[in-house]
């Protein structure tokens, strides 16, 4: 018997599903856990416990190096590392689920994002991972991807999500491997640890930048100031790059 089944979906198709404490396998997801973060997650779950950016990123994640971008990537540090929970699952369910990250939001959809190198067009599909071991596919509920996306919240999350993916494909196309020095301390900043661009406007080894009004009070558009800088930053490296080919 497969453990897991991918179906294509449309945006229009329906599924079966719903998460709830009544469902006997609820909180289980939230084990053997290898939770990666993206820069908004941080932002969502930062505000949450009222910390800064640095101080949650110390408290609650681990760096580790993205072996097919060679980008700093962010995961949830477990509470037990040997059974891998996350730190935030209690007995009644998920404590940051207001702020919950879009990965667990998406679930149990995959989301796959592609665009047109020539126009730039965006392509977005859409699959359901049914898994054997969940029991939430059992559930009499219905609903559409689409209705689904809205339930959960997932527009400002899919929209600062697909800003990430163009960084990180304009990265790859200018820088392939692993980021080092000054490169890599300028992607932390910008995509995970702002307030420390915030409070410094800089980062070591760069000039100093002037933040507009508008993002110093808002994490939103520091968060997308900051996604700016770098696309404009690996965007000046491919031009070089392209000039001397």
């Amino acid at each position: 018997m497969e453990s897991e089944k991918i179906i294509e979906l449309t945006e229009e198709e329906a599924f079966c599903f719903s998460c709830n404490s009544q469902v006997t396998c609820f909180n289980e997801c939230c084990r053997d856990l290898n939770q990666f973060l993206t820069p908004y997650d941080i932002v969502r779950l930062k505000n949450h416990f009222k910390l800064s950016s640095s101080d949650f990123l110390k408290q609650y994640t681990t760096v580790h190096v993205g072996p097919q971008t060679g980008l700093p990537v962010i995961t949830i540090t477990p509470a037990d590392r040997f059974k891998r929970i996350c730190p935030f699952v209690t007995l009644s369910g998920c404590s940051v689920y207001k702020d919950r990250p879009s990965s667990c939001r998406m679930y149990p959809l995959i989301r796959v994002l592609s665009r047109s190198r020539e126009s730039r067009k965006k392509d977005v599909r859409y699959a359901l991972l049914k898994e054997s071991h969940c029991h939430g596919f059992n559930q009499n509920c219905r609903v559409t991807v689409k209705d689904w996306i809205s339930g959960q919240g997932l527009g400002s999350y899919n929209e600062m999500n697909d800003l990430m993916m163009d960084i990180i494909s304009l990265k790859n196309e200018c820088m392939p491997g692993p980021l080092t020095g000054g490169a890599e301390r300028l992607f932390y900043t910008m995509c995970y640890d702002i307030d420390h661009l915030r409070e410094f406007g800089r980062v070591e080894g760069f000039e100093k930048l002037e933040l507009p009004d508008t993002v110093k009070n808002d994490d939103t558009a520091l968060l997308r100031f900051g996604m700016s800088y770098l696309k404009n930053y690996f965007r000046e490296h491919l031009s070089i790059r392209q000039a001397s080919d």
